[in-house]
């Protein structure tokens, strides 16, 4: 007989399957939901890292900041236990739509308003919330399918939750990302969210629901799904629009590849801008002092055989090929996307004069510290080596500034042979640019400091680009190398000088950048 006095939530599910099917049903549920959840993660850190920079810091401040909000969305769901089958699918409802959506508006939050630190905060907040109020009710709900003891339960729902969270790790970064996008992979995982979890209330618990619990879980969810199409079908048009917002008016192409999101704009008479992950890689304007200043120092001497590390615009490249005594080149670039733009484009290929028209030129799609290591590098020799890699300021960069790094590319320098570094701005961030040349002399190089100025454009896609509010740095910082003391030569005084004056609160004994996994 049943209790009357008792909810019909908190009593034995009555089910039209077996219990042992009922149990592998709710275990499956958790598994998507737990791949769901950890997308989620995942999509905030990158977004973040993106918009904002400083992957390190971002991806610490999503983490804690729903692992602490997990740990109060599990108290707040001990008040749902009494109607653990409803609690649940109005939770799944609705972090499905907050996940699901949680791309979008950190989007639109960057590209309309200037900033999204405070909505990533709030929806990290939020996501962590409703995630640590799954596994309370769930563990109600399996309790009640299979009256299992509860340290068993508890063992077969972690199991479920943890390997739902590996598939989710791995298909984010393999699959959603590349194949769909941060915007709409967001959106068919909360799509997959909602169905998972209204699913398995309206169907396995439908006879324990009561009519208007009922029809409060389909409105939910018919409600949610409806949003996150909507949203799926207008995800080209918002992109364009917020991409206008961030880039201006004059986008020509913007693709992601397996690497990074690519951006090219400018008009026919205006610059060509190329972005990399939102950050300004090269603009028109003043691109020919940079790649200038970075190549020409280093050719002065023997430059017959030449490698560039990264550089996949070509635009090292070109500076480099106008040297008719260099019999050979290789670039070795992570990205095949920005080579195959670089190669297509007519803007940029005519940029970097037809770079990879020349027979010179040999490509190596690989990532810089990676291919040196390789045991093929050896023995080769290279008369110069011009490192054309991301700001040093970027984390994901460190290993390209680190010590080791420097040792293998000191490694397939012939003798009297010369590295180019690009350092970072002086006077912006000296510390990193005199770490990168501290981290120089300990990988047993002699390192020579310059500088370029006439700087025009800065580091960062955003609405007040154009006006200059983010502040450019004045010059690029790099560094020239080799197992003897080089020398800038005579262009110094018109095109570049050395800088000598270094930080009284930067001794070079604390700047040498630690050795990549050490």
């Amino acid at each position: 007989m049943i209790d009357r006095s008792v909810s019909p939530e908190t009593q034995g599910a009555r089910l039209s399957v077996t219990p042992a099917t009922g149990r592998m049903l709710v275990l499956a549920t958790v598994f998507i939901c737990a791949a769901c959840g950890l997308v989620y993660e995942l999509e905030l850190v990158a977004l973040a890292s993106y918009l904002i920079g400083d992957s390190v810091t971002q991806a610490s401040v999503v983490l804690s900041t729903m692992v602490f909000a997990m740990g109060i969305g599990s108290l707040l769901a001990k008040r749902l236990r009494l109607r653990a089958a409803v609690g649940f699918g109005l939770v799944e409802a609705a972090l499905a739509l907050v996940g699901g959506t949680s791309a979008l508006v950190l989007y639109a939050s960057f590209a309309w308003l200037g900033g999204a630190r405070y909505a990533l905060v709030a929806f990290s907040l939020a996501i962590g919330v409703l995630i640590g109020a799954e596994i309370p009710l769930l563990m109600t709900l399996i309790q009640r399918v299979s009256r299992q003891d509860a340290g068993g339960a508890v063992a077969d729902l972690f199991a479920a939750d943890y390997v739902g969270a590996l598939v989710g790790g791995l298909a984010f970064p393999f699959l959603l990302l590349p194949m769909l996008g941060q915007l709409t992979g967001a959106l068919l995982t909360g799509t997959v969210n909602a169905v998972a979890g209204g699913a398995l209330v309206l169907w396995l618990f439908r006879r324990d629901l009561t009519a208007r619990s009922r029809w409060w879980l389909i409105a939910a969810n018919v409600t949610v799904l409806t949003v996150l199409a909507t949203a799926t079908a207008q995800v080209g048009d918002f992109e364009d629009a917020a991409r206008r917002a961030v880039y201006g008016a004059h986008v020509r192409v913007a693709v992601q590849t397996e690497v990074q999101e690519v951006v090219l704009t400018g008009s026919e008479r205006g610059p060509l801008d190329l972005f990399l992950d939102g950050r300004l890689r090269v603009n028109g304007l003043d691109e020919h002092r940079y790649h200038q200043a970075l190549v020409r120092p280093a050719m002065r001497g023997p430059h017959a055989r030449v490698l560039i590390l990264g550089g996949g615009d070509g635009l090292a490249a070109r500076e480099v090929l106008r040297y008719g005594d260099v019999r050979s080149l290789t670039l070795v670039e992570l990205d095949p996307g920005v080579e195959k733009l670089a190669r297509t484009d007519p803007a940029l290929s005519a940029l970097n004069a037809h770079a990879y028209r020349d027979p010179r030129l040999h490509v190596v799609t690989a990532d810089a510290f990676t291919w040196l290591r390789s045991p093929g590098q050896r023995n080769r020799a290279y008369d110069v080596v011009i490192s054309d890699l991301p700001d040093p300021g970027i984390t994901p960069s460190t290993k390209l500034y680190s010590e080791e790094f420097y040792g293998l590319a000191g490694r397939v320098l012939a003798p009297g042979g010369r590295i180019a570094v690009h350092a970072g701005a002086v006077g912006a961030r000296p510390h990193t640019f005199w770490t990168v040349v501290a981290t120089l002399r300990s990988a047993g190089l002699h390192p020579l400091p310059y500088c370029a100025t006439g700087r025009l454009s800065g580091f960062t896609a955003g609405p007040d680009r154009a006006s200059g509010a983010r502040g450019a740095p004045g010059d690029w910082g790099f560094v020239l190398a080799s197992r003897t003391r080089p020398s800038l030569g005579p262009e110094r005084t018109a095109a570049w000088s050395p800088v000598v004056t270094k930080p009284l609160n930067l001794p070079a004994s604390t700047l040498v950048h630690p050795r990549y996994g050490g």
